[in-house]
């Protein structure tokens, strides 16, 4: 799998990590000061989604954010990499579906 921020690839579990410790400046927390509503953003580079998911700690307290951004980031980046795999198979160093079937259906006609 390839990193869609670097020129980084290797196995999922390892573009994951890569993420985590080189890109977690992409996942952008934000705390609603007003409501106590905190959600993290992350965007996928290749088409610009927006993805963005409410955090939901036990207390509203905004060091939340702060403390435990290693974590969201693990999520964020689990859910960018989803995207990309189901959306940009291409870009993520997956073999597109739709030419591997073709390719298939040709390789079984008959000559």
């Amino acid at each position: 799998m390839n990193c869609p921020f670097c020129d980084f690839a290797d196995l999922r579990m390892r573009v994951h990590r890569h993420l985590l410790e080189t890109h977690l400046d992409r996942v952008v927390t934000e705390h609603d000061e007003a409501t106590g509503k905190m959600k993290y953003v992350i965007a996928c580079p290749v088409c610009g989604l927006r993805y963005q998911h409410a955090v939901k700690p036990r207390y509203r307290d905004a060091g939340f954010l702060d403390e435990f951004k290693g974590e969201i980031g693990l999520v964020a980046f689990d859910q960018l990499l989803y995207h990309l795999d189901e959306q940009h198979p291409i870009q993520a160093g997956r073999p597109d579906t739709a030419d591997a079937a073709a390719a298939t259906a040709s390789d079984q006609s008959p000559p």
